[in-house]
């Protein structure tokens, strides 16, 4: 590794955590700890020994930006410590970050992230990549861009297991590229108004969205729900809600909306760790 951060004692960061909780799909731990993958159009290398950060093929500030190190995470956990059920998962997870992910490439595996596992999203992710991103240095490709997309067809989209997202990610690549100041003026509003100019995004639902905004926008109220955020608010939460079946729009905005009353302006981050204990709700 070329280089190497040593944070502080009230920094608190697992690596661990915050890479392998979902929120991103192209990052793989390799034997050793070490940490490779691809962001914002760089390869790069990280591992976690204790305090000390060591990394390669990004600089401090990339990192420092990149895993919101420059954030307070204790004032944000003690924000969210509300009951003993986000109190279990604060103490499990501790040192877990939300990342600043790039916002194309957030919208876009979103889109390849409906109705399926996150093997699968990250074999989609990668295949767009090597298909159609720039290579980077150790043979790996970045994300592409919306222009790199936008003249591809459906067909040469399905070759990347995307099945009926294809034109999905066709139109919305096309939408971009016409559009580049799209994100820019995304990230100028208000969670709600931001919301609905995702869903204008074909493929785009109200789960996909809230975690374009909250990974990708740092619109921190917003607050995911899936199968298994639904499963543990009801238990701890909402016990009215039905034990099975599929989840309404209604019922989608009921679970959010008390999210936010409940955990507050960091109703996001308190969703991400009831995310990491989510096996232990079984």
């Amino acid at each position: 590794m070329n280089d190497s951060i040593v944070l502080d004692a009230d920094t608190p960061f697992d690596l661990d955590a915050t890479l392998g909780c979902g929120q991103a799909f192209r990052w793989e731990k390799g034997a050793d700890g070490t940490w490779s993958g691809t962001a914002r159009g760089r390869a790069v290398r990280i591992r976690q020994d204790g305090e000390t950060l060591s990394f390669s093929g990004a600089d401090e500030a990339f990192v420092t930006d990149y895993f919101a190190l420059d954030l307070d995470l204790n004032e944000i956990l003690a924000s969210i410590d509300t009951d003993p059920t986000i109190h279990r998962a604060v103490a499990s997870c501790t040192g877990l970050r939300l990342l600043r992910q790039e916002p194309f490439e957030t919208l876009i595996s979103y889109i390849c992230a409906t109705n399926t596992n996150i093997p699968t999203v990250k074999k989609r992710v990668r295949l767009l990549s090597e298909r159609y991103g720039t290579p980077l240095p150790g043979g790996a490709h970045a994300f592409p861009d919306a222009a790199a997309l936008a003249p591809c067809s459906e067909d040469a989209l399905r070759a990347c297991v995307l099945g009926y997202r294809a034109p999905y990610i066709c139109t919305t690549a096309r939408m971009c590229a016409d559009d580049p100041d799209w994100a820019a003026r995304l990230a100028g509003l208000p969670y709600p108004e931001a919301k609905t100019e995702l869903l204008r995004f074909p493929g785009v639902g109200p789960k996909a969205a809230d975690c374009i905004l909250l990974f990708a926008f740092q619109q921190y109220e917003a607050f995911p729900v899936d199968v298994w955020i639904r499963r543990i608010m009801r238990r701890a939460y909402l016990p009215h809600l039905n034990e099975s079946g599929g989840m309404s729009p209604k019922e989608y905005e009921e679970i959010a909306s008390f999210a936010r009353r409940h955990f507050g302006r960091y109703a996001g981050w308190a969703q991400e760790y009831l995310y990491c204990v989510r096996e232990d709700d079984r």
